[in-house]
Order: C-alpha cells, then sequence, then structure tokens
C-alpha cells in the first residue's frame, strides 16, 4: 500500500454542500495496488481500519493534491506543420477560406497518408508525454486525418501503440467522419456509405474504438450525413459524439441529444432549443476554447449552459491546425477567462465531467474504488492552477497507483 498525504488540500471532485469540488485539508489517500482504498482527514486515518504497518508514506506537505486530469477532445494522432496556416490567420486569412484553398484538415491528411504507423505512434507518444507533464492521465485519441477506410484502422492501431508506450491512459474514438478527402468530392454519398458499411464495423470489430464521432458543421457532413453515421456507430456499439455548432448551428446539438450521445463539442453557435435538448438528455458541452480563441470567436454561451443545467467539460482539442497545445492548465486558464466559466467548473470539466464525457466512472474523483491517478501540484488551492499559467506546476503523478516524478 501507498498513502500519500497532505497538510494542504485534497480536492476530491466530490461535492459536499456548497464545495463543488469537495476539498478535504490535512488529508491523506490511502493507494492499494491501482485503487484508492480510502481518502479522508489524516486524523481519521487510525479509524480506517487498514493495515498499513508495510505501507509506503508519500509526504506532500502542504501541495494541493487532485484526480489526473482528463483530456476528453483531442487529436494527437497526426503528422506535419501547419504553422504557416497559423501564419496565415495572423495576417487575417479565415480558417475556411484556408481550407477551401487545400489547407486545414486536408494538409493534414496528406502529411499523415505520408507517415508510417510508427512514424506517427511515436508523434502521438510524444504528444502524450507532453501532456503528462502539465497532469493529464486520460487522454481521448481521434482518428480522422486518413479518411481511408484501412487508414483510419492505422490511426487507432497507431494510437493504441502510443498509449502502450505512454503514462497516459489512451481513450481512442473513430473520427473517419472528419472531412470529405479530395478523392471522393463528387461522391459524399459513396465516401459516408463506405464509413456506414466498412469502416465502422470494421474498427468496431478491432475492438480499439469506444466512441465515434462526426464533424457536423457548415463545410463539413450535414445534419442527416452525421444521423446515419452516428446511428451506425451506436449500432455497433460505439457511443455517439459530434463536433456541433462550431462555425454554424445545423442542429447537431439536438441530434446527439436524440441519439443519447456523449457529448456535443465546440458549441460555439448552439440555439437556446439545442441547450435544452442537450440537459434533457444529459449531454455534456465540451468547450474547446484553445481552439475558439485561436480563430478569433466569440465563446459558446457558457451562462446559459449553466442556466440550463448543461454539465460543462473542458478539453484541449490537441490538433495540429486550430490549437497546437497538450496542457489542459492552459485551457482551464482560457475557461475561466476568456469564456467566464468559474473555477469550480474548469476543475469538474478536465475531472469528472471530463471522465463522463469517455464513459467512465473510475477516473476524475478521488474515492474508494476509484483508479489511484493522481496529480501533487506546486499550489495550494485549485485556483493556483487556472490563475498560474504557462509553466507545468505539477510535481508528482501517479498513474494506475505507479508514482511518477515530473522534472
Amino acid at each position: 500500500m501507498l498513502v500519500v498525504s497532505t497538510t494542504g488540500v485534497v480536492a476530491t471532485m466530490i461535492a459536499t454542500g456548497e464545495d463543488r469540488l469537495g476539498q478535504i485539508r490535512d488529508a491523506a489517500i490511502v493507494v492499494d495496488g491501482d485503487r484508492i482504498a480510502w481518502v479522508g482527514q489524516k486524523s481519521s486515518l487510525a479509524d480506517a481500519g487498514l493495515d498499513l504497518s508495510g505501507a509506503d508514506h508519500l509526504d506532500a506537505q502542504g501541495a494541493l493534491i487532485t484526480p489526473g486530469l482528463i483530456d476528453c477532445h483531442a487529436h494527437p494522432v497526426f503528422a506535419g506543420s501547419r504553422a504557416g496556416e497559423f501564419a496565415d490567420r495572423a495576417e487575417g486569412k479565415s480558417y475556411l477560406d484556408i481550407a477551401a484553398a487545400g489547407g486545414g484538415i486536408m494538409a493534414s491528411v496528406r502529411a499523415t497518408r505520408a507517415a508510417s504507423t510508427a512514424e506517427l505512434a511515436a508523434a502521438c507518444k510524444s504528444r502524450l508525454d507532453t501532456a503528462f507533464s502539465f497532469g493529464t492521465t486520460t487522454c481521448e485519441a481521434k482518428s480522422g486525418y486518413d479518411l481511408t477506410v484501412d487508414g483510419e484502422l492505422r490511426l487507432l492501431e497507431a494510437a493504441r501503440r502510443a498509449g502502450e508506450a505512454s503514462p497516459v491512459d489512451v481513450s481512442p474514438t473513430l473520427l473517419a467522419a472528419h472531412a470529405i478527402p479530395p478523392e471522393r468530392q463528387d461522391d459524399r454519398a459513396g465516401f459516408v456509405h463506405e464509413i456506414i458499411a466498412h469502416t465502422i464495423p470494421r474498427a468496431a470489430a478491432q475492438g480499439f474504438a469506444r466512441q465515434i464521432d462526426v464533424y457536423c458543421d457548415e463545410g463539413a457532413f450535414t445534419v442527416a450525413e452525421t444521423r446515419a453515421i452516428l446511428t451506425a456507430g451506436k449500432a455497433c456499439g460505439l457511443t455517439p459524439r459530434a463536433h456541433v455548432g462550431q462555425f454554424s448551428d445545423l442542429g447537431g446539438a439536438e441530434l446527439v441529444a436524440e441519439l443519447g450521445g456523449a457529448s456535443a463539442d465546440h458549441v460555439e453557435n448552439v440555439s437556446p432549443e439545442g441547450i435544452g435538448a442537450l440537459a434533457k438528455a444529459g449531454v455534456v458541452a465540451v468547450m474547446l476554447p484553445g481552439a475558439c480563441v485561436q480563430l478569433g470567436m466569440t465563446p459558446p454561451p457558457v451562462a446559459d449552459f449553466r442556466r440550463a443545467g448543461v454539465a460543462m467539460a473542458v478539453a484541449t482539442d490537441m490538433n495540429p491546425g486550430t490549437t497546437y497545445c497538450e496542457s489542459l492548465p492552459l485551457q482551464m486558464w482560457l475557461a475561466t477567462t476568456h469564456y467566464r466559466m468559474t473555477v469550480p467548473e474548469a476543475w469538474l470539466g478536465v475531472t469528472r465531467h471530463a471522465a463522463r464525457v469517455l464513459g467512465r466512472d473510475d477516473i476524475g474523483v478521488i474515492a474508494p474504488g476509484a483508479r489511484a491517478d493522481l496529480v501533487v501540484w506546486n499550489a495550494e488551492t485549485p485556483a493556483d492552477i487556472c490563475y498560474h499559467y504557462g509553466p507545468s506546476l505539477a510535481t508528482t503523478i501517479l498513474t494506475f497507483g505507479q508514482a511518477h516524478t515530473i522534472p
């Protein structure tokens, strides 16, 4: 066993009264194998009925301890750079203009198709390792930068290899409907049929993808196409999700709610009806402030989500085009400043609510039975992580109960 203790605060992310983060001061956490066995004030540890005679001890002194962070929307499997597009946007060109000229997702598709599976896995692992240094212990990995049947399966395989080589637990998502590839522009219906008839069944049979995502927006997939793809994925056991309302509100939020999906992501443009549908269905709205800020867009209607009782997650959207960032704390800063989310909302967004997006109840909280993913921070309060953005404040990270020191 391992006893992790602090004279500071343990934020369990399980609300106690008005404290939405369930903070315990002068606390201890008992880890048994890869699970949490007990958490509470140190003064109560002797009454916990645990045999700690041979336990190891990690004294965090006055440090903040939280669950490991969860990045529930990320695209870490890709090759190539789009720094030139970043410069173009700085000169005033829009994302849609760049995409129409052959840039955007298609630029990454060309580079990714040219890379080997080993190269993609190595690049993905490097990004996961960087994310880990900022406190991320679980990260989604979407496919979506090949757009052929075999290619999308290859990206899922690269994500699997990267996860096996990294301390970060990878949660894979099939995003075969990320864009219409150039060679299929005159055959949209055939491409959608190919995803439904071939890519989805093979990905489900492969057993690695857990969720299915579609980019439902202007210049991407229509609501009808999204419905057909998500319905096919759900029939194969993949949980529906969708990029919705980043540029235009096509009704994607209502569709995800109707299908019982896990999340609607981006949601800069969503109607009151869409917000109501998400609330009624219990769908999480995933905030991606890095992409929103980089593209100069108006933030989502956070106050409306809050009033409606829609749970909000926060993620990096780690990708080569609109937010090449592995740091969840940086996104938390953006969420609390640019989006005007509260500190508790930002924290729940990268822990408990993010776990809900990924369909997990064993991560994102510090509680008996939860996986022992913990972060010890060079900080005293949860607000410090949003406030002191830029450098990593993580000093020690536990994944599956194993401690890693962050240099």
